[in-house]
């Protein structure tokens, strides 16, 4: 898949948008591949003793399912020259049904001499953003 040309792009284009569902499931994979096995991702008794409302997806899922429609955008993640967020609130995944969330991805910034578009990012779950200041930096041709 080619890149997206820079010249193509407007200040507020929404260049991406997905859905997705995690699951409890989910979340044993990711921290089998992450090594991240911290219980407040697996265990509700744990999670809720140190004042979460239940088990919570891990922060760097959240951030990798958040990033993950711009690098398929842009075709190449070598394309992407930086990524950073906050984390703001949690993603509550309910035993029985797991949790969505969605993420948008806008142009906020087109800098022509380094053509670099900076993407603008909202992931959301249960109607709240969960990242802040969500931005990643993408150098186009």
């Amino acid at each position: 898949m080619a890149a997206p040309d820079f010249d193509s792009l407007s200040v507020g284009d929404v260049v991406a948008e997905r859905t997705v569902e995690l699951s409890r499931d989910a979340l044993v994979r990711y921290a089998g591949a992450s090594g991240d096995f911290n219980p407040i991702h697996y265990r509700d008794d744990v999670a809720t003793s140190v004042g979460l409302p239940g088990v919570i997806a891990h922060g760097m899922l959240t951030m990798g399912l958040s990033v993950q429609p711009v690098v398929d955008w842009a075709g190449d993640p070598a394309l992407v020259e930086d990524y950073q967020v906050r984390f703001t609130r949690p993603v509550v995944v309910d035993p029985a049904t797991g949790a969505t969330v969605t993420v948008s991805a806008k142009v906020g910034q087109l800098d022509a001499e380094a053509r670099v578009a900076r993407i603008d990012l909202t992931t959301t779950f249960d109607g709240s953003t969960v990242l802040g200041k969500a931005q990643v930096r993408v150098r186009l041709a």
